[in-house]
């Protein structure tokens, strides 16, 4: 753990807190995620120099709902409350907090009524916030005064200065909040005198302190997937102890064009031992007559368990390294308490391991964190930049059964559709072609052809929660379709997605 300054985000469900967390990281403050019901004496070990209260999807007032406790706002400790969390300081604190006559959500315009207010020191009055609540605060406690409204929300900003308690009812941290990350800021460094002493820098030196204390002389095996989490995990680990580090990169045949020999030639020649598995024979035999997604994702995952126990086996004794990240552990519960998505790499080590121990030196990094720590560390911007690729690759990019001659397919077409984009000098945040398993009619030369239809799909995002699709210029859209067509055997017809997310999700299974 950090032994920097510590801001304390306190999750009430919030569907936002990794993203606070985030927020207050890029101010150069560490923050750490704990359940809202955080007992107070471990609060008080912490000793954090603020507390953030999240939003969360409940009425405060009912009493399934999930509270605190009134000693949490007695400890001194500047506390900032977001949506419900200034719903629920309100209520603590014989404030009253009522059902809206209008509700909000989405962007709505808001006024700040007190520059004074530390929250909006430089900030502009007249401002955008993106609010989502069906509740409002309709009477602050004792001590506190109203310092922001909107047309329909009287009380969108509270504060009592003497006890240094803050709250805003809209979300700082999203984007669509005009000026957001600077309010955060003025909380952190005016409110609670942050130093600023959190940065990579310092995250590098401790982690290979940390990995040296722990490893040893002992050797350390490392699942290698190519992917950011574990192409960082693997270069901090040679660069703590180089020599000692064998990444095992199972090749289940189900990468992008020419991905493997990429990853393998990226790790080559390092001072790390790199075994490649090719596996895509014994994979695909697994796959065979397999069209469910999420039977073609256990098969998948069952597999490459089994590959990777059998070549880990030869190095029994050695400690077992895993990319794990901070949202793997928030998501899996191990933080907040709520499970969000089990992570296969979150829970320690399983039964009858023979592995000795667990090295997990990126557990706490956010993936941006991560992505600017492989960049310190010297890795190639193709791993360090790497879009988010699913576990079992393109089986589940290939609509219906997954057979080699399917994957060939898709592969020279996506490879085709990112060498366009690229030529065009285009980059979305995450970009991929889909097979169908679809066929339609058409008429190549002077001949009727009855080939696939294959998919496009670019989106944008921050956060990979929501999207838009990317609307790629029709010139460039043109060269993709028809290079594909004339070039992959197989195709005949190639359509553009153009669903956000909601209703869609990014990926299509």
């Amino acid at each position: 753990m950090s032994k920097n300054q510590t801001v304390v985000v306190l999750d009430f469900g919030g569907q936002y807190k990794e993203l606070i967390a985030r927020r207050v990281r890029e101010c150069a403050v560490h923050s750490q995620i704990l359940a809202g019901d955080t007992p107070i004496q471990k609060l008080k070990e912490i000793a954090p120099i603020g507390i953030i209260l999240t939003g969360g999807p409940h009425s405060v007032y009912k009493a399934a709902s999930p509270h605190t406790v009134k000693e949490l706002f007695e400890l001194g400790v500047p506390i900032l409350g977001i949506c419900y969390g200034m719903q629920l300081m309100a209520y603590t604190l014989g404030g009253e907090v009522k059902p809206c006559g209008v509700s909000e959500y989405g962007t709505i315009a808001a006024t700040y009524d007190d520059p004074k207010c530390a929250l909006f020191d430089g900030l502009k009055c007249e401002t955008t916030t993106l609010m989502s609540h069906t509740d409002f605060v309709a009477r602050v406690p004792d001590g506190f005064r109203s310092v922001a409204h909107t047309a329909d929300c009287p009380t969108a900003a509270m504060c009592d200065e003497s006890r240094k308690l803050y709250a805003v009812q809209f979300h700082p941290e999203v984007e669509r909040t005009a000026e957001g990350t600077k309010l955060l800021r003025n909380f952190l460094y005016k409110v609670c005198g942050a130093a600023g002493d959190y940065n990579i820098d310092d995250v590098i030196e401790r982690q290979i302190k940390a990995i040296r204390e722990q490893v040893g002389d002992r050797q350390v095996v490392l699942g290698l997937s190519g992917g950011v989490d574990s192409s960082v995990c693997a270069a901090i680990l040679e660069k703590a102890i180089p020599g000692q580090l064998t990444c095992i990169f199972v090749d289940h045949g189900m990468m992008r064009k020419n991905e493997g020999d990429e990853i393998e030639r990226a790790f080559k020649g390092k001072s790390l031992n790199f075994v490649r598995v090719d596996a895509e024979k014994r994979f695909l035999s697994k796959l065979a007559g397999v069209t469910e997604p999420e039977r073609k994702r256990k098969i998948i995952g069952e597999e490459f368990v089994r590959v990777f126990e059998e070549e880990s086996a030869k190095f029994a004794g050695s400690f077992l390294a895993q990319g794990t990240i901070y949202p793997d552990v928030v998501e899996s519960g191990l933080t907040t308490g709520a499970v969000i998505k089990s992570h296969h790499n979150v829970g320690g080590l399983p039964k009858d391991t023979k592995f000795i121990g667990l090295v997990e030196p990126l557990r706490y990094l956010f993936k941006d964190e991560v992505r600017a720590l492989g960049r310190k560390l010297g890795l190639d911007e193709t791993l360090v930049s790497r879009q988010p690729f699913p576990g079992p690759g393109l089986a589940v990019r290939c609509i219906g059964e997954v057979t080699k001659e399917r994957l060939d397919i898709l592969r020279d077409a996506d490879y085709i559709y990112r060498e366009e984009l690229a030529k065009a000098g285009l980059c979305y945040d995450q970009f991929f072609a889909v097979l169908t398993d679809m066929r339609t009619v058409g008429v190549m030369g002077d001949g009727r052809t009855y080939n696939y239809v294959l998919g496009l799909r670019a989106v944008i995002t921050s956060d990979f929660m929501t999207c838009e699709y990317a609307h790629i210029p029709y010139p460039t859209l043109d060269a993709i379709s028809s290079r594909i067509v004339n070039e992959v055997k197989g195709v005949s017809r190639v359509v553009y997605d153009i669903t956000g997310k909601p209703p869609a999700t990014i990926e299509w299974e």
